[in-house]
């Protein structure tokens, strides 16, 4: 993913040989390979950031849907419990209507 963004890996600069010049190493050679590791290690530092940022942001995301989800959840036990105690109350009501008819279909007497 980030590989095309970065041009040396850490075995490209350990094993990196300059060619000696009559003085030592060719300064300009070394220059330039010191820039390309300047640069991938800029890169490797935005990276980092970028990671570091997407993370946090996730991370925050995440804890606001547990959050929604415990919420959620508490709700849902509330309407089950509402709904069973709607129903329990509207079969006792039920119950007592039939007990009623009966009554009176059958006489009063049980």
């Amino acid at each position: 993913m980030y590989n095309d963004r970065i041009y040396l890996t850490p075995q490209d600069i350990l094993e990196k040989e300059f060619k000696i010049d009559a003085r030592g190493y060719r300064p300009q050679e070394v220059d330039k390979f010191l820039d390309m590791i300047i640069r991938d290690y800029t890169e490797y530092n935005s990276i980092i950031k970028k990671l570091d940022k997407d993370i946090k942001d996730l991370t925050e995301d995440n804890s606001k849907l547990k959050q929604e989800i415990r919420f959620l959840k508490e709700q849902l036990e509330i309407k089950k419990t509402e709904e069973s105690t709607t129903r329990t109350l509207t079969n006792v009501d039920l119950l007592k209507r039939i007990s009623q008819l009966e009554k009176v279909v059958f006489g009063k007497e049980e």
